[in-house]
């Protein structure tokens, strides 16, 4: 601005001087003019720089403005980055958590998994010693029955047969697991014979009837001596003299009613004394013949029952 005033003032004298007779008063004017003209300019720049800093001044609050919408789109963006960061923690801290859990679940499952199976097979083993108490109960049971309905049988035969048993022609007992009828020979046959003596026949008749009111029972008739020897032809040995008894007394029960079906016979010789032969009273308890209550077959275990038995492992 103060270049222009002087650069007027230049041309003012060029001006004059150049046209070589200027009067004060042309001089005067021409000063005004450019001092008018000086102060139009100084109006002009002020008024163009007035505008350009109003311009400046306005792009200025526009850019605060902006500044601050950014700042505050920035402080919201930083917030909501927080957050972010905050809840991407938290997952983190979940996922953590929930994977320790997996770990823990999964080695709780594969134990659990170790237990099932455990139990699954004590179970197992559990049931099949449970199916197999439940069957040897039911054999126990049976045998209890078997048992009580022997005992029974037993006093029967002693109530029915106590006047012969406390006249001594027989004897009611239990020898080897077995109920049987002894009856001594003397009453029955004369030494070394096969004829049964008029007395024992009134004796085995009584029995027959007895015996023949047992139901679904067989009979074994067993003939047995002492350990002297026969040879004779008929008997080459006391098997033959034992067998030969065993037989006439079984003809004879059958005779006094009892059916044939039930009955079989059988001798043993020396060979199954009940006391040592060693003085003539003993050996006259050996001389006899016994009445074997055969035990029912369904009081016995199945084939199938002892073949489960033996395929089991020994305890």
């Amino acid at each position: 601005m103060s270049r222009r005033p002087s650069f007027g003032r230049s041309l003012l004298a060029v001006g004059l001087f150049a046209s070589g007779c200027v009067t004060t008063g042309t001089y005067n004017a021409k000063v005004s003019e450019l001092t008018a003209e000086k102060e139009k300019l100084a109006r002009d720049d002020s008024a163009r720089e007035k505008a350009k800093v109003d311009e400046l001044s306005a792009k200025i609050a526009t850019l605060e403005a902006q500044l601050k919408d950014t700042e505050g789109r920035l402080k919201e963006t930083s917030d909501k980055l927080a957050a972010t960061i905050d809840a991407r923690t938290k997952l983190q801290k979940q996922l953590d958590d929930s994977t320790a859990l997996v770990g823990e679940l999964k080695g709780r499952l594969e134990k659990l998994g170790q237990n099932v199976e455990k139990l699954t097979s004590e179970k197992g083993a559990l049931a099949a010693g449970l199916d197999d108490a439940k069957v040897r109960l039911e054999e126990l049971r049976k045998q209890k029955a078997a048992a009580e309905a022997s005992a029974a049988t037993f006093r029967q035969l002693i109530q029915k047969l106590r006047a012969m048993i406390d006249a001594g022609q027989l004897k009611v007992v239990i020898r080897e697991g077995r109920m049987l009828i002894a009856l001594p020979n003397d009453v029955l046959f004369d030494s070394g014979k096969t004829d049964i003596k008029a007395d024992g026949k009134a004796a085995l008749a009584k029995v027959a009837q007895v015996l023949a009111t047992i139901p679904d029972r067989h009979f074994l008739v067993a003939g047995h001596t002492d350990d002297v020897r026969i040879h004779t032809a008929l008997f080459p040995s006391n098997w033959e003299l034992s067998t030969a008894r065993a037989v006439g007394v079984t003809r004879l029960l059958i005779e006094s009613g009892m059916k044939p079906q039930v009955l079989a016979a059988g001798g043993y010789g020396e060979f199954d004394p009940v006391v040592p032969n060693d003085s003539d009273q003993h050996r006259a308890q050996n001389r006899r013949i016994e009445i074997v209550l055969q035990p029912n077959l369904s009081d016995l275990p199945s084939l199938d029952q002892v073949a489960a038995e033996a395929a089991k492992p020994a305890k």
